[in-house]
């Protein structure tokens, strides 16, 4: 299913938990991890533009080690990239409405499931001005990261939620496969997007035009504020 910006298309039923990557999807960090990131591959020689759409939405272990790149010790190089990126938070901020989106829901019923370390994740949660949330799934609690949706079935587990009551939060390929492959429904978020993203069934630009609605047993339902 091909994503278009700025087209809502939400869901009918209601959930029982919610699960939301990070960058891309609650705030906006492309700036930044484009900066770092383009530095290091060009300093490996690398296509900096065919490049970086590449390493988006994964761990920066699991993208330097699928490059296969010789003589180079993807541990070290993930470390080295990931304090450039801790370093550099500037010009990161909230997707529109994020703050007041999750400040909504139920305490217990939602979270966030990243390929960031768990440093990064909050240097950039502060950066953007929002909280950390009390279920956090990171880079170091998973020996797989995305697409694989090991994150995804843990962060449900912890929620206590079965997946396919579960919406998950994604923004590019990796983590909408992920979202898909653990068996939960998934809403893109289009806000960071130039261009058409291709799976998920549900949509939104970011969360200015949506609402949510709890019922007494805890189902969450969304409603357009159009």
């Amino acid at each position: 299913m091909s994503v278009s910006q700025n087209v809502i298309v939400l869901p009918t039923r209601g959930y029982r938990g919610f699960l939301f990557d990070m960058d891309g999807t609650i705030l906006n960090s492309i700036a930044s991890a484009e900066r770092v990131w383009g530095r290091w591959a060009a300093e490996q020689g690398l296509d900096v533009e065919k490049f970086l759409p590449f390493m988006h939405g994964k761990r920066g272990i699991d993208t330097i080690t699928s490059l296969n790149l010789p003589g180079l010790d993807p541990a070290v190089e993930a470390e080295k990239v990931l304090r450039g990126e801790i370093d550099d938070v500037e010009g990161i901020v909230q997707i529109p409405g994020a703050a007041e989106f999750l400040a909504s829901l139920p305490a217990g019923q939602w979270g966030v499931v990243t390929s960031s370390p768990l440093e990064l994740a909050k240097a950039r949660l502060a950066a953007a001005g929002l909280a950390i949330p009390s279920m956090l799934v990171t880079a170091e609690d998973v020996t797989i990261g995305k697409p694989d949706p090991q994150g995804y079935r843990l962060g449900a587990k912890r929620l206590g939620a079965d997946l396919s009551n579960v919406m998950v939060f994604e923004d590019v390929p990796a983590g909408i496969k992920a979202g898909e492959a653990a068996g939960a429904d998934v809403m893109v978020i289009t806000a960071t997007h130039t261009h058409d993203v291709e799976g998920g069934h549900f949509r939104i630009p970011d969360y200015t035009g949506v609402s949510v609605s709890v019922a007494n047993d805890g189902v969450i339902t969304f409603q357009s504020r159009a």
